[in-house]
């Protein structure tokens, strides 16, 4: 059964007390969630230390929004895979559109940063998606694919069923536009059958997240498709009630 996950990114937001306070109030609703419905937060790296353990007493896993792609040595301003477990952070979004986008980050980087996460025994969330110009173009079912095939692909099936897949039309994040409901659904089963190419029975064991402007309102919807299996939260994981909500929304 693949697992049921609402993952919140609270991407550069939050002071450390704002940040405190939130986490709180996360904390205390997690008896309204689903016992199946896992949840994940990632709050920006200065918190991390000091939130993990409340965050896990609650039952909400802990990831990082991104790692380095080498284990240790003079990477001023890095922080790598080892030391994000060595606090107790279990989970690592590697690939996230805006490191795309901002930072350069490609495939080869990614490889590396995924193989970082793995070694140090943390799970990637992986993400992919197309631009507002590959959709209009038609190439998004070819750029998912190659995203797919440069950095997850080559993995040995005992790292890929430790990979979570998000998908990301980039189109739709921050912007206030998502894709229907029956659009999040084609995309989703495409990748699953690539990954099926490869991965095989496993493929239909990886849960694989909407990431694109998910919120209370949507989440239902979205969710009740047979290949989404939960969301990659943005804006809406900074207000504890939307989290708990979209959560709620399977």
């Amino acid at each position: 059964m693949r697992k049921k996950i609402v993952a919140g990114n609270w991407k550069m937001n939050t002071t450390y007390p704002e940040g405190e306070t939130l986490a709180g109030a996360i904390a205390g609703k997690t008896n309204e969630v689903p016992g199946d419905v896992l949840l994940i937060a990632a709050p920006p790296f200065t918190h991390l230390c000091c939130l993990t353990g409340a965050l896990r007493e609650a039952g909400v896993k802990v990831a990082a929004q991104n790692c380095a792609a080498e284990a240790k040595g003079a990477y001023t301003g890095e922080v790598s895979a080892p030391m994000l477990a060595s606090i107790g952070v279990e989970y690592c979004i590697i690939g996230h559109s805006e490191r795309r986008e901002y930072y350069g980050e490609t495939g080869d980087v990614l490889r590396k940063k995924v193989r970082q996460a793995l070694d140090a025994g943390l799970r990637p969330i992986f993400c992919i998606g197309e631009v507002l110009a590959e959709r209009e173009a038609g190439r998004h079912f070819d750029v998912v694919r190659t995203q797919l095939e440069e950095v997850i692909i080559p993995l040995p099936t005992s790292d890929f069923e430790k990979i979570i897949i998000a998908y990301e039309p980039v189109w739709a994040i921050g912007t206030g536009k998502t894709a229907t409901a029956g659009q999040a659904q084609e995309i989703h089963a495409f990748i699953r059958r690539v990954l099926a190419g490869k991965f095989g029975d496993s493929a239909g064991n990886t849960a694989i997240l909407y990431g694109g402007s998910c919120k209370p309102s949507n989440a239902a919807e979205l969710f009740a498709q047979p290949d989404v299996d939960g969301g990659l939260i943005g804006g809406a994981s900074l207000v504890a009630d939307d989290f708990i909500a979209i959560a709620n929304a399977f």
